[in-house]
């Protein structure tokens, strides 16, 4: 198990920089400048809210060459920005927790003691029971990041298999998200990490940002395209 932290921004490719620099640049002296830019942190952000960027994104024909983490924090600056909810720190982890969990092994929850990975919400609220300060706070966060995650990317089969099979619907996922990024946001660990008021806004808000996020995989994100940069697989078993 580990934090996952809101940078994405620091973790964009050579690949990414080039990208940007085709989509925005005109002229070799543009590119300099551009590079130049994309090295401060502030005029990095500005850049990077270029709407020329998620349009060139959203259109492009053919294989993406950027990572997972440009296409996410991209699409997701987007969506969240139209729900009111502003903070780049947000936006930054979001698209992280979109990133590492579009590896189907990232949802997968290990716990230190227990030989076996766990991938149902029972099992890891059972495992709050006797686990650890450190760990609780760890179990918390893959709780809400993951309640997250399926809600976001995955709301129609949460309502089939809720309407057919009587499994929970999107408003358990909701308050399960809201309960645990609560928790988290309280603990001493989220303010060793800076995730203090990330965490309170992703419980606040996690009906917005999950809308928001059912918005980008309807009408953004091609998910079954083969070429969109990211492997998001179906889980097996939501629960």
């Amino acid at each position: 198990m580990r934090i996952i932290q809101p940078n994405c921004r620091v973790q964009f490719t050579a690949g990414d920089i080039d990208f940007i620099i085709a989509t925005l640049g005109r002229g070799a002296g543009d590119s300099e400048c551009l590079t130049r830019l994309l090295g401060d942190e502030d005029t990095r952000d500005l850049i990077l809210d270029d709407e020329r960027l998620f349009r060139a994104l959203l259109e492009h024909c053919g294989c993406l060459r950027v990572s997972a983490r440009l296409y996410f924090y991209v699409m997701v600056r987007q969506v969240l920005r139209r729900s009111g909810i502003t903070g780049r720190a947000v936006t930054d982890y979001v698209a992280e927790v979109l990133a590492e969990f579009s590896e189907t092994e990232q949802t997968r929850l290990r716990v230190p003691g227990r030989p076996q990975a766990l991938d149902y919400f029972f099992e890891m609220l059972a495992a709050l029971q006797t686990a650890d300060e450190q760990t609780r706070f760890l179990i918390r966060t893959h709780i809400g990041n993951q309640s997250l995650f399926l809600s976001g990317i995955f709301p129609d089969r949460i309502r089939a298999r809720a309407e057919r099979k009587g499994f929970p619907d999107l408003g358990y996922y909701e308050s399960l998200g809201q309960a645990n990024f609560r928790a988290a946001s309280d603990h001493r660990l989220a303010r060793e990490y800076e995730l203090t008021d990330v965490f309170a806004t992703l419980s606040e808000r996690f009906h917005e940002t999950r809308l928001a996020l059912n918005d980008m995989t309807g009408r953004l994100l091609s998910v079954g395209d083969p070429e969109v940069p990211v492997g998001i697989l179906l889980k097996p078993g939501l629960n």
